[in-house]
Parts: C-alpha cells; sequence; structure tokens
C-alpha cells in the first residue's frame, strides 16, 4: 500500500471551475453519474466513487486530455463554496473511445488524489468529463455531499518501527469506531505524524459497542485485534505496519468459554478460548441441502373406515 500525504498543498488552478454550466444542448450529449456508498466517512478512510459515463451524442465519444483540460476530474468544494484542487494537478489519462449509446463506469478512491481530510468538513462532489471534440465540460447533477468524521477513538499506541539501524521513524496505531445508519464499524489507522504519511484508515467490520476490542502487539509490532462483532461471534484481525491485513478469523462463543486474545508461553498474541470457524466448514454447511421441515412432510391421506 502506497501511503499518500494528506497536508494541503500550495493552491493552484483547479481546472473546470468555469465550464461546469455547460448550454442546455450540451447536456443531452454525454451524460455522467455519479455515486457514493454513503455520505459520512472517516477521517482518511477511502471514499469510493462510481463514475459512469454515456455516450449521447449520436457518434463515437473519443476522450482525451487537451493541454491543461482533463478529460476526467472531479469538482470538489468546501461547505464554504471554496474549491479543493488535487494533490497532483500535472497527471495524465489513456485516451478512451466510448460508441453510440453506450456507458462505461469507473471506481476511483478519492482520498488520495484531492485534501477531503478535514474532520466535521461537508464536502460537495461533482464528476466532471471533458470532450475535446465539442470543447465542453458535463458534470454530474446534483453534487453529492460527503461528511468528514474522525470518529472515537478507543485506543492509541505510537510504536517504533523495525529496521536495521533502529532508527527507522515511528508509526502512530488508533482504533476507532464509528457510527453507521445500522451498525457500528471499527476502524484501524496507521500513520507516521512526523512526515505527514497515512498508511491506511481501514475498515475491520462490525463490533458491539459494549465490549472494547482487545489489541496486542508482537516483536516486530505488528497488531493483533480481536473484536467482538455479536453477541456470540469474534473477530480476529492481524494488520503490519504499513496497513496490510496479513490474517483474519473468525471465533465463536461456546457453553464452556468465549474467545480472548492473549499472550502464549512465548509471548507471541494468540486467541484462545471459544471455537474457530473454518471458512471452508462454514460455506460446505451452508451448501449442504438443509433436511425437509415439518411444512414439507407428506400429509398422510385419510382412511377409509372398515
Amino acid at each position: 500500500m502506497i501511503p499518500f500525504r494528506p497536508s494541503r498543498p500550495l493552491l493552484f488552478l483547479c481546472l473546470g471551475f468555469a465550464l461546469l454550466a455547460a448550454a442546455p444542448v450540451a447536456w443531452a450529449q454525454v451524460r455522467v453519474d455519479l455515486a457514493l456508498r454513503r455520505s459520512l466517512f472517516v477521517r482518511y478512510e477511502p471514499v469510493i466513487a462510481t463514475v459512469t459515463v454515456t455516450n449521447l451524442s449520436g457518434r463515437d465519444l473519443e476522450l482525451r486530455d487537451d493541454g491543461n483540460h482533463k478529460w476526467f476530474s472531479f469538482n470538489i468544494e468546501s461547505a464554504t463554496g471554496a474549491l479543493v484542487p488535487p494533490y497532483h494537478v500535472d497527471y495524465s489519462l489513456e485516451p478512451l473511445t466510448i460508441g453510440v449509446g453506450e456507458s462505461i463506469s469507473r471506481v476511483v478512491n478519492i482520498t488520495p488524489l484531492y485534501p477531503i481530510s478535514e474532520s466535521g468538513t461537508i464536502y460537495r462532489l461533482r464528476a466532471v468529463i471533458y470532450d475535446a471534440t465539442v470543447g465542453r465540460y458535463f458534470s454530474s447533477n446534483p453534487p453529492l455531499n460527503v461528511e468528514i468524521t474522525e470518529g472515537r477513538m478507543l485506543w492509541q499506541q505510537i510504536v517504533g518501527v523495525p529496521g536495521a539501524n533502529g532508527q527507522a521513524g515511528s508509526r502512530t496505531i488508533t482504533l476507532l469506531s464509528h457510527r453507521l445508519p445500522d451498525q457500528t464499524q471499527l476502524y484501524i489507522r496507521i500513520e507516521d505524524k512526523e512526515n505527514g504519511l497515512v498508511f491506511c484508515t481501514a475498515q475491520l467490520g462490525r463490533v458491539i459497542t459494549f465490549n472494547k476490542p482487545q489489541v496486542e502487539l508482537d516483536a516486530n509490532n505488528d497488531i493483533y485485534i480481536l473484536q467482538n462483532t455479536s453477541p456470540k461471534t469474534f473477530l480476529f484481525t492481524k494488520v503490519s505496519l504499513d496497513g496490510k491485513i496479513l490474517e483474519r478469523k473468525d471465533y465463536a462463543s461456546t457453553q464452556q468459554s468465549r474467545p480472548a486474545l492473549v499472550r502464549g508461553p512465548s509471548g507471541q498474541p494468540e486467541v484462545t478460548g471459544g471455537l474457530y470457524l473454518d471458512p471452508a466448514a462454514v460455506a460446505a454447511e451452508k451448501a449442504a441441502p438443509k433436511p425437509p421441515s415439518v411444512s414439507d412432510r407428506p400429509v398422510p391421506l385419510p382412511k377409509a373406515k372398515p
């Protein structure tokens, strides 16, 4: 995973800001649709956008960069109406041709492209397409809102990064909870605050708020997390210091014990108690035919009286 720098760059010209108000006849040529999975995100969390472009021009649509006009971009405004420029304005994209009446979709993580990490801020997003043939911009409408929150910190630790010289820097590891409309999610964030790098802000899965996750570190400062996902189920996750998920396992409580994250005899963190749920066994159980229910059994026919 390549970390990104969340610090705000110097302001520069944000392309496409004045040409978004295309004439009504132009809107019939190219349709741009923008979709987000939700509107509320934890700071530095991936903001995944799906952009769909439909060619209604009656001709093959050739999308290509034209000088400073990039054929694919986003128009992002803060709540005050200020334009949010990308981290890097000098980017290039491969040309793309869309046939008559056809549509293409692209899934884009906006977080490493634009500085949209101010906690408590609402950003307004539009996807923008430039057609060099007619010299016009087309944008998705209406704009979609993205609200950034810090989440609720559950645990934080600053650790060193193992290296040959012992001076490879440090990482700040933070566990956060974030309430979504139907559940609460657990997040892990790993960052190098000294150099302004964020290695990950990743969802780990559902968590029960009244049962705090257990966290342990091994000799390499890899992170071990055991979270309670439902009253009787638990999820174990191992994460490296660069934000990679190394291991994930599901466990269930039994009448005899419930899973717990402890240090074994060697000092290595491990899960004890409960029942490990083998994914292959769970999949086989789901695929197996179910026995007939009472309603599926044959109804006995009435017998004639002797």
